[in-house]
């Protein structure tokens, strides 16, 4: 019998997105730059946000981090934001710290109610499942304002209106956004609940043919294009599928989404050279035909989602600032 050094020499990765996820032979997976995750709390010392984790759905089992800051009166009435987290569609959760950081912040500046979608990531839960789950986690969320709510929870019950919700995320979350935003303008949400908004941070769109800076000689095997081939590995026509490529030939008129409004961020530095396929979504947006507002941002001189690891800086603070300001309108 071999040792288990032995076998450890037999265990190669089949599936290689370092730094951010390898799939190993053995049929392990390391997910070596996912961030801890935290319990919810009764009350954030900082911020003062309370939060606490709900199953709102057993089949399939899914469940959401709920966030509600300090109120100034017991019925109180608060926008919604249902949030999407970024992470490559393959790692991160609603539960990891910097994004139960963001949530706090982002309620108790904006003094929304948000509900932090917990979607299931490839490669064990290939998409479309986490464009499903999140449409599932908008659409419990709009049953409040039914008469027979699914698996109710007070805090939206009693403190979301629901003329004002929004949904929001970054990188990969952004993504989903766009996605949850078009499937909404031809699909109903239950009673009769419209999007207000909808802001997209950094959003991982992409395509088959490069644009801009994008590297030319090994297009196919960059990160970015093995990312979307890894979590969608059956995606109708691959790079240039309309979830990723919203400018893809073929793809739907953006002037269906299902939105009033809408902001789209950049970082100038992106990493992942993800800016220029933003800024042309943008204008695609506006050219459309689309009859909400759309807000263009973008910061220089920074990275990808900098304001995640480093939430104090003045840009940070800048953008910040940004999105609580789009969610108080």
């Amino acid at each position: 019998m071999g040792s288990l050094e032995d076998s450890n020499k037999n265990k190669v990765i089949i599936h290689d997105l370092l730094p951010l996820v390898a799939v190993y032979s053995d049929g392990t997976i390391d997910r070596p730059n996912e961030c801890s995750t935290v319990p919810p709390q009764e009350e954030d010392p900082k911020t003062g946000v309370s939060s606490k984790d709900i199953v709102f759905s057993k089949d399939p089992y899914l469940t959401a981090r709920l966030y509600l800051p300090k109120l100034t009166q017991s019925n109180e009435k608060l926008p919604i934001l249902v949030y999407y987290y970024g992470g490559a569609f393959s790692f991160e959760s609603a539960f990891s710290d910097i994004h139960h950081s963001y949530c706090n912040r982002i309620a108790s500046q904006a003094k929304v109610v948000i509900a932090s979608i917990e979607h299931r990531n490839a490669p064990e839960h290939y998409l479309p499942t986490a464009y499903n789950d999140c449409w599932a986690g908008l659409c419990w969320v709009a049953t409040h304002a039914t008469q027979n709510p699914t698996n109710s929870d007070p805090w939206i019950t009693n403190h979301g209106d629901f003329n004002r919700v929004f949904i929001g995320g970054d990188s990969s979350g952004g993504n989903l956004v766009h996605n949850v935003a078009m499937r909404a303008g031809v699909e109903a949400l239950p009673g009769g609940v419209k999007l207000f908004g909808a802001y997209l941070n950094h959003a991982y769109f992409w395509g088959s043919k490069p644009i801009g800076k994008e590297p030319v000689i090994g297009f196919e095997e960059t990160l970015q294009s093995r990312i979307w081939k890894f979590a969608y590995p059956s995606a109708p026509g691959g790079l240039d599928n309309p979830m990723l490529n919203p400018l893809a030939p073929g793809a739907p008129s953006l002037a269906t989404l299902g939105c009033s409004r809408m902001l789209v961020t950049v970082a100038g530095n992106d990493q992942y050279l993800f800016n220029e396929r933003e800024k042309r979504y943008y204008e695609a947006v506006k050219q459309s035909g689309w009859k909400g507002e759309v807000e263009l941002f973008e910061e220089k001189g920074e990275i990808h989602v900098y304001y995640m690891y480093d939430s104090e800086s003045e840009q940070a603070k800048r953008i910040f600032k940004l999105l609580v300001d789009f969610l108080k309108q």
